[in-house]
């Protein structure tokens, strides 16, 4: 099986979870809506972008057993709508303001960069020094983490942060590591990599 198979099913099944947890614990409150239409729609256009430009390391092969770890690793991500919803914990308004506007701006550098990545070595291989890889070497983890830490503070507590941590330490870290090493074969590289941030937009 390719990689992308648990990984879609999961993204592709946490708006109906979160929809069952709301029915389960009879939870229809603000922030459990809200939750639902920032994670249930993120999964949803996971699943798209996909199909529509897809990223070459989940097309690699898996075994079933490492599929089924991924997909049970990945319900790390379900911690956090189980505490909102099972406690009927209602989160402030500025919390849900902050966690929709970390949201948004996530989803732009999350898919924007990938997009223009896909697009661009389709048609031009080499380095991609402008648009979102102008600061920053690696938009599409700052958006994906800036995503993940708005599902998170919905969960009004520490434990829903814990997916977040896992994946960063274990997963993004490592893969930007990896990335920096094999953009290191091209000579433009090491003026790039003074000019951005490993994550973070360096400006000056």
């Amino acid at each position: 099986m390719k990689l992308k198979h648990p990984i879609n099913l999961h993204k592709g099944m946490t708006g109906l979870v979160v929809a069952a947890m709301m029915v389960y614990f009879q939870n229809f409150s603000v922030g459990a809506w809200v939750y639902l239409a920032l994670h249930g729609s993120y999964g949803l256009m996971w699943v798209l972008k996909g199909e529509v430009f897809p990223d070459r390391q989940w097309k690699q092969r898996s075994s079933l057993a490492y599929g089924v770890f991924v997909f049970f690793i990945l319900g790390l991500y379900w911690i956090a709508p189980f505490l909102l919803i099972s406690r009927t914990t209602e989160p402030p308004h500025f919390v849900i303001t902050l966690s929709i506007a970390l949201n948004l701006v996530g989803f732009v550098l999350h898919f924007g960069s990938d997009a223009q990545k896909y697009f661009t070595l389709k048609y031009r291989p080499g380095l991609i020094t402008d648009g979102f890889f102008a600061r920053t070497r690696n938009p599409n983890y700052l958006g994906e983490l800036m995503i993940y830490l708005g599902f998170a503070m919905l969960s009004m507590h520490w434990v829903g942060y814990i997916g977040i941590v896992a994946f960063f330490v274990g997963a993004f870290i490592p893969n930007m590591i990896k990335k920096d090493k094999s953009l290191s074969r091209f000579a433009e590289f090491q003026s790039y990599k003074m000019k951005t941030g490993l994550l973070f937009p360096k400006w000056f």
